[in-house]
């Protein structure tokens, strides 16, 4: 039924902001900064990002964010653009950071009762962020990536951010010279955009392609691709049609969506990252998931497309082989993922798949029958160093065992100066401990001590395991997400330099060669260690954010110790 005051009957939220006599102060503050009497009769739309100053991932978010406005009053609405934070891995890895972005686009979107959302992403954590946000709210919405970053180009080669973590630790090791090191890191990073290989943030934005929450095809395209800001128009155009049908994201977010995300990562040879990022989406979407699906899912995935680290392409040359829509097409050849999961734009997955249109001679994504690895990216191992449960990277290396001395390191600084000093040696476990979601605290990501690794040589002779995680940038026999972790008592905090480790893929196993009963010492935490007590290097001096420490996810589930779980 028609409103009498005019109002449109799809402000299924909004109109309690707006409408009636007792909304006529809320009414005068918004039309002091230009929303008219029609403006406020239509359903408003927030128009979510984190445009921010100190990093390329997000910086053409407030040019997308005008585009996405423009397509929201093309189709009926009224937009209000809101920003949230971001802490860039890539600029502050090494430093201190904490985001809680979900919750603070839930705080917006609730307190100013927005009929719809749409959500501009970029770096690492605005992506699952916004996603735990739109299945958390549960109103018409969607994510919209924007975008990766062009390559960079060094002596006839492209080079990604991932090159320049490799120059600074062969640098080190007297493989290369500061001025080549200084051109790298002058042309790794030419604009706006994510970083470029299938790290962090691109695997995410294949995932959430996958699981149906952003545009079909709109993703891929790159940061500063002209047809970005058309993609950007016709998200602001598509959350209008999602408000009409009342299509909510927990439709979406479903468990045969969930998986198809899962494949994705598989396929691609994914950051790890995405094992925590997943979790914790479906727990927000009230879907059980576990770390066993992810492993049960990559057992059946062949990784199909070559991208860095672990391949010889970047996210571009995926957009232009055919996109994400054709690593979809090969999937869904194989029955590798569900065809009949929706997206936001009303097909299906296998309607998705089918439209791909490949670009001949393309070699970034390879025929099914010719995988470049015939199960996927990433698999779960266990054993007494991990009884809760491990993630392992298999995509860029060969090795599927490694056993070696440990070499015990409390912190992810005092691991990169061991590497510095060229004190790690081949054969060596570096075991880094302390860095999980309460030691760190907050699961900090890690790439300088990985990249300093193979850039000194030694990403084929080594083995890294820790409670903490990796950029998506890492390649090398890498294991994080150790659970449960040293600050609350897991077997790492047994461990001491020597001891024998080993990691065993194909056996799914990670175990230290140590009586059971010296294990279980580690469960006695020592004070040094106790998540309530800061530990003595300069970062956990300044005892900064006591709260959050009850917040922080679990590793193994991607859960919290309180209802809101793991606040990105």
């Amino acid at each position: 039924m028609p409103d009498p005051n005019g109002a449109s009957p799809l402000k299924r939220q909004s109109a309690r902001l707006t409408e009636g006599d007792d909304r006529a102060g809320a009414r005068a503050m918004l039309r002091a900064i230009g929303f008219t009497r029609e403006d406020l009769a239509k359903p408003i739309i927030g128009v979510g990002h984190s445009w921010i100053e100190t990093m390329p991932c997000n910086f053409n978010h407030r040019r997308l964010a005008e585009k996405v406005k423009a397509g929201i009053r093309a189709a009926g609405g009224t937009p209000m653009e809101f920003n949230t934070i971001a802490v860039s891995d890539g600029v502050s890895m090494g430093t201190e950071g904490i985001e809680v972005i979900a919750d603070s686009i839930e705080l917006v979107a609730r307190g100013h009762l927005f009929d719809g959302l749409v959500l501009i992403v970029g770096c690492d954590k605005t992506i699952p962020a916004a996603v735990m946000a739109l299945v958390r709210i549960n109103i018409p919405g969607l994510a919209l990536y924007s975008g990766t970053i062009a390559a960079g180009r060094h002596r006839g080669r492209d080079i990604t951010l991932m090159d320049v973590f490799e120059a600074v630790g062969a640098v080190a090791a007297g493989k290369m010279g500061a001025a080549e090191l200084r051109e790298i890191e002058e042309s790794a990073c030419p604009g706006a955009g994510a970083c470029g290989g299938q790290f962090t943030a691109n695997t995410m934005s294949t995932a959430i392609e996958f699981l149906g929450i952003s545009p079909p095809g709109a993703n891929d395209v790159p940061a500063l691709d002209p047809h970005k800001d058309d993609v950007a128009e016709q998200a602001g155009r598509l959350v209008m049609e999602l408000i009409a049908k009342d299509v909510r994201p927990r439709q979406i977010v479903t468990r045969a969506a969930l998986e198809n995300a899962i494949a994705s990562v598989a396929a691609t040879g994914g950051s790890t990252n995405g094992v925590l990022h997943l979790l914790a989406i479906a727990r927000e979407a009230g879907v059980p998931l576990s770390i066993d699906d992810f492993e049960r899912v990559a057992a059946r995935t062949p990784v199909v497309a070559s991208l860095k680290p672990g391949g010889a392409y970047v996210a571009k040359d995926l957009h232009d082989a055919g996109g994400i829509a054709l690593v979809a097409q090969r999937l869904n050849e194989g029955g590798l993922i569900n065809g009949a999961a929706r997206t936001v734009d009303g097909r299906t997955m296998a309607q998705v798949a089918a439209a791909a249109v490949e670009t001949p001679g393309q070699k970034v994504v390879t025929l099914l029958a010719k995988p470049l690895k015939p199960t996927g990216g990433l698999a779960i191992l266990r054993g007494n160093l991990a009884p809760e449960g491990c993630v392992v990277k298999l995509a860029g290396h060969e090795r599927l065992m490694h056993r070696g001395p440990a070499r015990v390191f409390d912190s992810e600084e005092a691991a990169f100066a061991a590497v510095q000093a060229r004190q790690i040696k081949a054969g060596d476990v570096v075991v880094i401990r302390y860095e999980g979601p309460v030691g760190g605290p907050g699961m900090r990501e890690m790439l300088g001590v990985t990249g300093a690794l193979v850039g000194e040589g030694l990403g084929d002779s080594v083995a890294l395991i820790t409670d903490g995680r990796f950029s998506g940038a890492t390649h090398g026999l890498m294991v994080g997400h150790i659970a449960p972790e040293a600050a609350r008592g897991g077997p790492l905090a047994a461990l001491r330099d020597g001891d024998s480790v080993t990691v065993d893929v194909a056996k799914r196993q990670l175990n230290v060669e140590l009586p059971a009963a010296e294990i279980a010492l580690s469960r006695v935490i020592p004070p040094a260690c106790s998540p309530s007590t800061p530990r003595s290097s300069p970062r956990r001096a300044k005892a900064r954010l006591p709260d959050h420490r009850a917040n922080l996810l679990v590793a193994a589930t991607g859960t919290g110790t309180r209802s809101r779980g793991w606040a990105c």
